[in-house]
């Protein structure tokens, strides 16, 4: 009886599924972090660059996003967009403990000045400065107090163009235009907000003036040929953001500019903080590594896999909450003979022995009926036929009467009999035994 009383009820959970569901809930968490990180939130922001890309494709201007992980061949790249949110390159960032760091924060990952450098020997490259704070992309506030440190920007500035003093210069009004004449012979004008200008050695403007340049095509230095490079210089990202491109004419300046500068050939924003760029011809065959089987677990197959996951955490959950594991009491002592008592009752009605199989049901079932009334220890004792009766003619004479005649009755029965007549006798046991059960 313990064990019964203390087996678990079918549909209550058990503290391994509790386990196993606050294991999945975690583990969803984390891959949705994984899909939520900075950059992707970045990108999307107001000081982001997929409204570059979408508008770029719109025009009819081949353009995609790169965050790193397979390599590119550098001969479809026509220009090179790095946008960087970085103002001390080569060296790590300091994560953000309290909120208001986080506001003031003005480095959102990190990256190295040689890296941009070997991309712009490589490939037209156009490298977009930082302007705004970690509090522009969280608050969607522009406002001058969340611009990025001088000092920093132009030690940024220095790194790339290889410039020892680079100047930079600040607007003296909310909006600065700057006129610009597209490849069609329309003139276009750009219109800043708090523009951010700077002055370098070499540079030639494209928007603006030498004094002070918008945009621009700067000197990098000597090559690994001893050849001198160069690279487009944006001062203000303003002009190609999500923030910006609503302004003036910017975004119609960004697709004419940046269109004649790929030449038909691929425009790609690039995020990845390495050189993935390839050349086709000169480079040897690639080995196979564990990049090539980590693609088919990025975007978009991620997604597809992370759904089948959800369907068979839901699945196991499901089957192991109406299912579980085999209650205690079936592997006590009394099932097998609880089996065998089956097994024989089969073999019975198999063979047309009813007479003899209802023999047995009720001695099985006034056994049962005497281990309720007087507990398991005096089962034994009471739970045969005579036994049985006189203790129901001590307490209940007239139900022991009508129990008398029925199992008479049932001593009697033929081996073969119409299911009717076993129904009937079966029925008025029942009712004595219950009776009887029940007044107790």
């Amino acid at each position: 009886m313990s064990e019964t009383e203390t087996a678990r009820t079918p549909g209550t959970p058990r503290i391994e599924m509790v386990v196993i569901v606050l294991v999945c809930v975690i583990g969803i968490a984390g891959l949705w972090y994984l899909l939520s990180q900075r950059q992707q939130a970045l990108r999307s922001s107001p000081a982001g660059l997929d409204g570059l890309q979408i508008w770029l494709t719109s025009e009819d201007v081949s353009a995609q996003s790169f965050t790193g992980g397979w390599p590119i061949d550098q001969t479809s790249v026509g220009l090179l967009v790095v946008p960087v949110y970085d103002t001390a390159l080569d060296a790590d960032r300091a994560p953000a403990t309290t909120q208001q760091e986080l506001l003031r924060q003005q480095d959102e990952y990190d990256l190295d000045a040689s890296v941009i450098g070997l991309k712009a020997q490589t490939v037209p490259t156009l490298v977009v400065l930082p302007k705004w704070r970690s509090g522009m992309r969280l608050t969607g506030l522009a406002h001058p107090v969340l611009k990025t440190e001088r000092e920093r920007l132009a030690s940024t500035l220095g790194k790339i163009i290889d410039e020892t003093d680079p100047e930079l210069i600040d607007a003296k009004s909310p909006f600065t235009d700057f006129p610009y004449r597209s490849e069609d012979g329309k003139d276009l004008t750009a219109r800043i907000y708090a523009a951010q200008m700077f002055k370098g050695r070499g540079c030639t403007p494209i928007l603006g003036t030498e004094e002070a340049m918008l945009l621009a095509d700067c000197p990098i230095g000597e090559t690994a040929d001893n050849q001198s490079g160069s690279l487009l210089v944006l001062s203000d990202p303003d002009l190609l953001n999500n923030h910006g491109l609503r302004l003036g004419d910017n975004a119609r300046i960004a697709s004419d500019f940046i269109g004649s500068w790929a030449d038909g050939r691929n425009v790609v924003i690039d995020y990845s903080r390495n050189s993935w760029l390839r050349d086709p011809f000169s480079e040897p065959e690639r080995e196979r590594t564990w990049a090539d089987l980590a693609r088919f677990f990025g975007p978009p197959f991620l997604t597809l896999w992370i759904g089948a996951a959800l369907a068979f955490l839901l699945f196991f959950w499901r089957g192991a909450l109406r299912t579980g594991p085999i209650r205690p009491e079936a592997a006590t002592p009394g099932a097998g003979k609880l089996l065998a008592v089956r097994a024989r009752a089969r073999l019975m009605r198999l063979s047309g022995q009813d007479g003899a199989l209802i023999r047995e049901y009720a001695a099985a079932r006034m056994s049962a009926t005497a281990a309720a009334l007087f507990g398991s220890a005096h089962a034994r004792r009471y739970g045969g036929e005579e036994a049985f009766l006189q203790s129901a003619q001590h307490r209940h004479p007239a139900e022991a009467a009508r129990l008398r005649t029925v199992l008479a009755d049932i001593r009697q029965l033929p081996p073969h009999l119409p299911t009717s007549e076993a129904i009937r006798l079966i029925d008025e046991f029942e009712q004595v035994l219950e009776q009887i059960h029940h007044d107790a």
